[in-house]
């Protein structure tokens, strides 16, 4: 088996992580013998900027790895371009776009189109810890992760208790500049983001849902500041539960047995990352076997990105094809079969030379090779010798 470099891999990355995603992307199909032509999101260009004078400083020719910036247009003159395959992370209704069009000339792609990840806490769990990991994997980046926890789904014995402990905890984190090592939690990428956030929110509110805490703007720390928001006692009839939010809100649903939680889990178009909190790894394991994500983690989640060996990418409208790891570097190449004749001065059995003779040898060969007894196979082997010793064309 040769595994050849495709040629020109064309990368088309995101805003909320724009220097470790293009990265680990690049790195892959340059380490595979590949070039590469990365089109950040232009609301981050300076992070993809940043990553070619590196790779220039290390030494790679400077056509080797090229950034061409534009918004949505050039994204889409970088797909109908000469490229070999095409990389992309962003939204569902981008990634149906570009697949589209890769799909006029068959271009291969790989899409990472987002999530909406769940989190089942089991009635064995330790409550502190897997609040603090709540808490965690739905305010880091501000929620703008694909990764992060945007359905938490807790067995009611121990319900009330999880609630008010991400409650709680949710309080004590502080907004500001990302700058200030002091800060656990920055602003939106921008006003659409926050608009959607307030949407997602204020459906849940008139649904029926309790806002613990947050749910609101806070101008008086910036422009595109939302508190970190935990919502209780909310449903799969609202936005909330439905559609990728990517923002800092924590949604919890109360469920009462296993079999509930895998399909509250898997009603979703999404199938990126899953986890599943509980004191009993076997039971764990179990349960994560059912959920339908290209990634799911027990007792803990998000942080399988940043291991290296991990694949990431998912299923449903999460994605096709993988990044990272094995798989992740399998995708930047393509595979041919070579195949060498080790007797290329005789001629084979199968070729011309047909009739009533050819064919009670094959029949000999087939009981030769899979005759269900011994006996059988010796006088299947001596049938099958004429195919050896036939006159052929």
């Amino acid at each position: 088996m040769i595994r050849e470099a495709y040629g020109v891999i064309g990368i088309i990355s995101p805003w909320n992580y724009p220097f470790s995603i293009p990265a680990s992307q690049s790195l892959a199909a340059l380490v595979a013998g590949n070039t590469v032509v990365l089109k950040p999101s232009e609301l981050t260009p300076l992070s993809a900027l940043e990553l070619l004078s590196l790779f220039h400083d290390a030494g790679f020719p400077k056509d080797v790895f090229q950034v061409i910036l534009g918004d949505g247009s050039t994204g889409a003159a970088l797909v109908e371009s000469n490229i070999d395959k095409l990389v992309f992370t962003g939204s569902v209704a981008s990634g149906k776009r570009i697949a589209q069009t890769a799909a006029a000339r068959l271009l291969p792609v790989v899409l990472e189109l987002g999530g909406k990840d769940p989190m089942i806490v089991l009635e064995d769990a330790d409550v502190e810890v897997a609040s603090s990991g709540a808490v965690w994997c739905a305010f880091v980046n501000a929620g703008q992760a694909c990764l992060s926890v945007e359905r938490c789904y807790v067995h009611r014995s121990i319900y009330e208790s999880f609630v008010s402990m991400c409650d709680k905890k949710a309080k004590q984190l502080r907004l500001g500049d990302g700058m200030d090592h002091s800060t656990d939690i920055g602003p939106l990428i921008h006003e659409r983001q926050l608009r959607t956030i307030e949407q997602h929110v204020e459906d849940a509110r008139s649904r029926g849902a309790r806002i613990l805490t947050g749910g609101k703007r806070m101008p008086s720390v910036g422009p595109n500041f939302y508190s970190p928001t935990v919502l209780a006692d909310v449903t799969h009839d609202m936005l909330i539960m439905r559609e990728e939010s990517f923002g800092p809100v924590l949604p919890i649903m109360a469920f009462d047995s296993e079999e509930e939680a895998v399909g509250l889990a898997n009603d979703s178009e999404y199938g990126l990352a899953a986890s599943v909190w509980t004191s009993n790894r076997a039971r764990g394991e179990r349960i994560a076997r059912q959920i339908n994500a290209g990634t799911v983690m027990v007792n803990d989640a998000v942080s399988c990105y940043g291991i290296s060996e991990a694949p990431h990418g998912g299923i449903k409208t999460s994605g096709i094809g993988r990044t990272h790891g094995k798989l992740g570097l399998s995708e930047m190449v393509r595979l041919k079969y070579l195949d060498v004749d080790l007797l290329p001065g005789i001629k084979k059995p199968w070729w011309y030379g047909y009739g009533s003779s050819m064919l009670a040898a094959a029949e000999g060969f087939l009981d030769f090779q899979f005759g269900a007894k011994i006996g059988r196979r010796l006088i299947g082997g001596m049938r099958s010798i004429p195919l050896i010793s036939r006159r052929k064309l």
